[in-house]
């Protein structure tokens, strides 16, 4: 598992990153800075990976992070989207989970299109 940190105009927030061979490829190529776009409660922002996906699905929760080949784009899950059955979060086409952020909801509703948004490594904290 990789720690990363999103760091964005309204604040950062961080996530965690699975070992799939998706989330490998996408942590050898931090720092990424994109743009957000935006699709109901969802924020994604195109990534320099191109992968099929690994284990597609459409069933996601909020605070998923997922990987879209379409953007090929890092989508990031937290709430409601135009695809959405009820209220659960629902991508436009399969995705395949790569990590989860426990950011707050808040925050990532405060996220607005076209403001930047950087990925990078987190640093660990002093243990001092």
């Amino acid at each position: 598992m990789t720690t990363v940190r999103f760091e964005t105009a309204k604040g950062s927030f961080d996530g965690t990153l699975n070992e799939g061979e998706i989330a490998k490829a996408l942590v050898s190529k931090l720092p990424i800075a994109s743009t957000v776009m935006r699709w109901g409660e969802e924020i994604y922002f195109d990534v320099p990976v191109e992968m099929e996906n690994t284990k597609p699905t459409r069933a996601v929760q909020a605070g998923d992070i997922g990987y879209w080949p379409e953007g090929p784009s890092l989508c990031i899950f937290f709430g409601k989207t135009p695809a959405s059955i009820r209220n659960e979060p629902r991508p436009a086409s399969d995705i395949t989970i790569v990590g989860h952020t426990d950011a707050p909801v808040e925050l990532l509703r405060s996220i607005t299109q076209g403001s930047p948004i950087t990925v990078e490594r987190a640093e660990p904290l002093d243990m001092y």
